[in-house]
């Protein structure tokens, strides 16, 4: 039986989870901790309210679906809720602040008592299927830009847009790393600019979607319609959102802004700053990879960053972090 989790003294040091968004999965992405019982049972439970075998997904990703949204979102979402539960039982303590980039933002639901983990994982379920089916197959794209300034990237995208093709910026992830997304058309000619206007470097992303775009208006309603049959909760700690930057706490605020979230950019670089502010001076990135612990020190070098790759790392973090609280 895990050891309860605890929250840190007023006096210690204040703790953000931050959860990963689609990007950051991988083949086998779960594979050091598959033997711990959270980990199976969090992955039993998935498979049982989706349908399909979420293990079998994760660890051998057949025929490529572990990079189509309809199968990242659900399971990146149950990835990091495994990772978070295994952080549980080795007394790992709570956090102050929680935030999650894009989908991560569902995760961050879960912690801070917003949704439980079916309904939440249902709701992510269809999230996912209705991004992936509010345009056509192969006719939106994603890109990253390193090394532009976010007004550069804004006037790139403005220039590459048409009547019949645009594109946006999706995601400012960091000083001289934005995403942009949008029509194909329009994307690969953003990117053309791009490297005319010296960007260091162009990268198409493995998403299969504009996420953050106006393409996902009609993802919206549906979403919309599946969220106001589950129940929601105020937060017992603040959700971060991606779209304005600020912590939210009521449950009202909180689905206005996840809908929100489908059709406006993420601002997770002015989030970082914002948190830090606020007093958090380490973050845990509760899932699969380092994304956002590399943004983080493009950001904000104040912060403390702690990642999983594997059990070493984690009781690692929770010594460390429950050392700091004392």
């Amino acid at each position: 039986m895990g050891r309860e989790p605890r929250a840190l003294d007023e006096g210690g040091a204040m703790i953000a989870f931050w959860f990963p968004g689609q990007g950051s999965q991988a083949r086998g992405m779960l594979d050091p901790f598959i033997h711990r019982p959270e980990v199976r049972a969090t992955l039993e439970e998935a498979s049982e309210l989706l349908g399909w075998d979420m293990e079998a997904l994760i660890r051998e990703n057949p025929e490529g679906k572990l990079d189509r949204t309809e199968f990242t979102q659900p399971a990146l979402f149950a990835t990091s809720i495994a990772l978070w539960r295994v952080w549980q039982a080795e007394g790992g303590p709570a956090p102050q602040h929680v935030a999650g980039h894009s989908l991560g933002e569902w995760t961050a639901l879960v912690v801070a008592g917003v949704l439980d983990f079916a309904d939440a994982l249902k709701l992510v379920a269809v999230r996912a299927q209705a991004m992936a089916e509010a345009v056509p197959a192969g006719a939106g794209a994603m890109s990253a830009l390193l090394g532009l300034d976010d007004a550069a990237v804004e006037a790139v995208c403005a220039e590459a847009s048409s009547e019949a093709a645009r594109v946006w910026a999706a995601n400012y992830n960091a000083p001289g790393q934005v995403v942009i997304a949008g029509d194909a058309e329009a994307v690969e000619r953003a990117e053309q600019l791009a490297r005319a206007r010296g960007a260091r470097r162009v990268v198409r992303l493995r998403v299969s979607v504009p996420s953050h775009t106006p393409r996902m208006a009609p993802a919206q309603a549906r979403l919309g319609d599946a969220m106001a049959q589950a129940r929601w909760r105020d937060a017992t700690v603040p959700v971060w959102s991606n779209v304005d930057a600020a912590p939210h706490t009521a449950a009202s605020e909180i689905r206005d802004l996840l809908l929100a979230q489908l059709v406006r950019p993420v601002r997770w670089a002015q989030l970082v700053r914002a948190m830090r502010k606020a007093g958090v001076v380490a973050a845990v990135e509760m899932g699969p990879g380092n994304v956002l612990a590399g943004l983080a020190r493009r950001i904000e070098r104040g912060l403390t960053t702690y990642t999983l790759p594997d059990e070493a790392a984690l009781r690692a973090a929770v010594a460390a972090l429950n050392e700091e609280g004392r």
